[in-house]
């Protein structure tokens, strides 16, 4: 049995499993105090990674981290979301808490992972993921082996930068099309528009009770599902944006599947994926189109688990 690891910016979930895909064995999670930092999240692993290793006989562990690493030395290199991660070395911290071999991915890497092995990449040559949630990552699967580039940092599909004009490093992907930046941009609408949108503002306010500030990309969804002219136009410009990114990663790759997940991803397929499919198809190279597929993930909240499981599995040999 393998152990896997998931530190996100808001969540902490460790699985225990055979790497090949299969149900769970164990699954425990943790709430994150982000005022505790990289500390606190530390002491989790290790008080609920010692007791899975005593109940299941760990051979090996995988680690999904949310954030910049370096893969080849098992490094944190930041997080962006909780402190005390810079130029960490969670590997070999892992390696002496427990006294296994351990691995450790981008956790956008190893959702692409489990995806193309056993979700909904399955059967694929070469298999393309994105995230769309807070933020918006990438990774690249092929013959079911993770492509991580000379410097283990391929596939950040959310900052590339959206044209030439797009000159700062804020002027990126994520900071238009992410499901945090897109609410954000909604709360800044009600606050600007209000004589030019008073209705939808009007609708947005009553789904967040009064308060803008608890406006998230799900009461945004809810609002566009509904017809909500504001949120809509939030949505598809997001939408397009991300739709144009996906095409020039799909343009220089070619795969054979694209496998969309994340929270934003949840959004009824009339809605989000069928739109975005629509961009894609406006952007891509077009003797590309038609060569591959566009398919929502399958594996819910323990796709990062099943890519580290496989991942452990590997460290194991």
């Amino acid at each position: 049995m393998f152990l896997a690891i998931e530190v996100g910016g808001t969540k902490l979930q460790l699985g225990v499993g055979t790497g090949n895909g299969g149900p769970l064995a164990d699954l425990r999670r943790a709430t994150v105090e982000p005022a505790a930092g990289a500390t606190g999240i530390l002491e989790q692993i290790r008080e609920i990674g010692a007791c899975l290793i005593r109940e299941h006989g760990i051979q090996a562990a995988g680690i999904g981290f949310g954030g910049p690493i370096d893969p080849l030395r098992g490094m944190v290199i930041t997080s962006h979301q909780i402190d005390g991660w810079d130029q960490f070395p969670l590997v070999s911290w892992t390696k002496s808490e427990f006294g296994i071999p351990v691995r450790m991915g981008n956790d956008s890497d190893m959702a692409g992972l489990g995806e193309a092995r056993f979700g909904a990449g399955r059967g694929s040559s070469v298999v393309m993921y994105s995230n769309v949630g807070s933020g918006i990552g990438g990774a690249l699967v092929i013959d079911g082996q993770s492509f991580v580039g000379g410097s283990g940092g391929a596939m950040e599909i959310g900052h590339l930068r959206p044209g030439p004009s797009a000159t700062s490093n804020q002027d990126s992907v994520e900071a238009i099309a992410s499901g945090w930046v897109m609410a954000e941009i909604a709360r800044d609408r009600m606050k600007t528009h209000a004589d030019k949108e008073a209705e939808a503002i009007a609708d947005l306010t009553a789904r967040c009770q009064g308060d803008p500030g608890q406006l998230n990309t799900k009461i945004l969804a809810d609002a566009m599902a509904a017809g909500n002219p504001l949120a809509m136009d939030i949505f598809q410009q997001g939408i397009r944006v991300y739709g144009w990114a996906l095409a020039q990663t799909i343009t220089l790759i070619g795969p054979n599947t694209v496998v969309i997940g994340g929270g934003v991803a949840l959004v009824r397929e009339s809605l989000f994926l069928d739109p975005l499919r629509q961009e894609i198809d406006r952007y891509v190279f077009p003797p590309r189109k038609d060569t591959y597929q566009i398919k929502a993930a399958e594996l819910g909240e323990e796709v990062v688990l099943h890519g580290a499981l496989a991942l452990a599995a590997q460290a194991s040999l």
